[in-house]
């Protein structure tokens, strides 16, 4: 009976360690927010901030004189054209009106579609996306193709229609576009009081207030709202609220209320309308992100198999970010804990090796702000501080091997050949074309017959180069030229045909840093045209954005 003998200290903190993960965990919601350039992403994202009383005062993007620039965009090109490059990480405590206390791990995303590539990356270690829609333009190419990547990796979406302080189309007419152009139902949560240009404020469907808003200077600061009940609320806003009834009740007859579970589904998309620049309806979004949006729960590895979150401990790097503190050369990998608890000093297994890695400088980020992090749960995002052994897509564990699926790579567009313009700083060249390849900033690719001193940068969009040749001249002290290619079109090709290929006219095979030959092809006809005449060559497509 000895060995049956289990005495009640030995099960307890087992117990409670489990108690414990399944509360934290529960209370974690972490997303993205994808949008098209200049819908309004970072304007959002720092309206939120503000509203969980995280910051006192938003920054505008455009920085005007006196104003900050925004939490999320801190690098310096950032702030000079009012766009965001990289993705950001956010984490800050929020508590609901209902009293739920939640830990909000926010991750902001570079619209342009130039970084495709590292919003791909970003949306790999989310369980929700909130798709912004400018309330004027609608529905714009970048935005459809980034919700092609949320439908692949299958993530329920939250649509915000931003802008209504601005004239723009009617509300019935954005949803039949979403309805339309990307299958998913609309299901408004709230719905504006007051055409897009005159936002007095939004009907609550689920309670059926009237929510009022007031202007504040600049949208600086949290605006006021007052809560109205129905009843009153003719009163206080006349025709736009009998307006907004009916079209609500519209909307009901049409099937457009929300389902919990056909929104998990994917089936489903709640709609919110705001305005971000002014602070109105950012509560509501706040709210709503707490009440639906799924908690962690697991990620499947590569063999097809769900590591539950309350598995031993297992994290998923999605990024590489170096040059965060100018005073000092930093190189830090975010990673996505999927199972388990984060102790800051646990030794981890880097699953692409098999070596060891020690964490003991583990950082919470909080845009380019940074503090010691001790513990970290299923949803959480941790900073690993001078990691240079990690790439995106790597799996760090803990006691029970698991590697998951690794990122893919977009197919580059656009090529160029890198020089030094300095030949003493061939040192600083060297390090800086492996630092900006080991962070995706660029694919680097080579040849023999190119030689280390002249490597191929590939890219999904031009503005790839000016962040690199930036980079390279700041950070590495090793100003480059750039010379574009005629290349437009790469392929993944077996090394057994390289050759061959390689003796093509207007084609040149290159190698990426992780082993892959890429043929490049000047147009898609003259790719047309070789498969035509060489049927028996293998040649492969990347994954390109927007193609699942």
């Amino acid at each position: 009976m000895d060995d049956l003998d289990v005495r009640p200290s030995d099960v307890r903190p087992n117990t409670a360690a489990a108690s414990k993960l399944a509360t934290e965990t529960g209370r974690r919601r972490t997303f993205a927010v994808i949008s098209h350039p200049d819908a309004g992403k970072s304007t959002l994202t720092e309206a939120l901030v503000l509203h969980a009383r995280v910051i006192t005062e938003a920054g505008a993007i455009h920085g005007k004189s006196g104003r900050r620039a925004t939490v999320s965009d801190w690098m310096e090109m950032e702030q000079a054209r009012g766009i965001s490059i990289t993705s950001t990480a956010l984490q800050f405590p929020y508590t609901s009106p209902d009293g739920q206390d939640c830990v909000i791990n926010l991750l902001d995303t570079p619209g342009h579609a130039d970084f495709s590539e590292d919003t791909y990356r970003v949306l790999s270690a989310v369980d929700c996306a909130v798709m912004l829609i400018d309330a004027a333009k609608g529905l714009e190419p970048q935005t459809l193709k980034l919700f092609q990547v949320c439908r692949h990796r299958g993530i329920p979406i939250l649509t915000v229609i931003n802008k209504w302080d601005r004239p723009g189309r009617h509300p019935l007419e954005l949803l039949d576009e979403i309805s339309e152009r990307i299958g998913l139902k609309p299901t408004p949560l709230t719905w504006p009081v007051g055409i897009a240009g005159d936002f007095k404020g939004v009907l609550d469907r689920r309670t059926g207030n009237f929510i009022r808003f007031t202007r504040t200077a600049g949208g600086a600061t949290v605006a006021p709202e007052e809560h109205i009940p129905p009843d009153r609320a003719e009163e206080a806003a006349g025709d736009d609220w009998v307006n907004a009834v009916e079209e609500c009740e519209l909307l009901s007859a049409d099937g457009g209320d929300h389902d919990q579970a056909a929104f998990l589904a994917g089936e489903t998309t709640p709609v919110l309308f705001t305005s971000a620049a002014l602070n109105f309806g950012v509560n509501q979004l706040l709210d709503n992100l707490v009440r639906l949006a799924p908690p962690p729960h697991g990620q499947v590895d590569v063999d097809g198999n769900l590591r539950t979150v309350d598995s031993p401990f297992s994290a998923f790097v999605f990024k590489v970010q170096a040059g965060m503190d100018s005073a000092h050369r930093d190189r830090i990998a975010y990673a996505r804990v999927c199972s388990g608890t984060f102790e800051r000093g646990d030794v981890l297994t880097h699953a692409s090796t098999g070596k060891p890695f020690v964490t003991k400088y583990a950082q919470s980020v909080f845009g380019q702000q940074r503090s010691t992090l001790d513990s970290a749960w299923p949803g959480d995002v941790i900073g690993l501080a001078n990691a240079a052994a990690l790439r995106p897509g790597d799996t760090l564990f803990r006691d029970v091997p698991v590697a998951f699926p690794p990122i893919p790579s977009f197919s580059p567009e656009h090529f160029a050949v890198a020089r030094g313009t300095d030949p003493s700083k061939h040192k600083q060249f060297r390090k800086g074309i492996e630092q900006l390849d080991q962070e995706g900033v660029v694919q680097v690719l080579r040849s023999d017959k190119r030689g280390d001193q002249a490597p191929v940068f590939a890219a999904v969009g031009p503005m790839q180069f000016e962040v690199a040749s930036h980079r390279m001249a700041t950070e590495f002290s090793s100003p480059i030229t750039l010379e574009s290619l005629p290349y437009t079109v790469a392929r993944a090709v077996d090394p057994e045909d390289a050759d061959f290929v390689q003796r093509q006219v207007s084609v040149e095979v290159l190698t990426r840093s992780d082993g892959v030959m890429l043929a490049l092809f000047t147009t898609k006809w003259r790719l047309q045209g070789f498969q035509q005449d060489n049927p028996k060559v293998r040649l492969s497509s990347l994954v390109a954005a927007g193609e699942n």
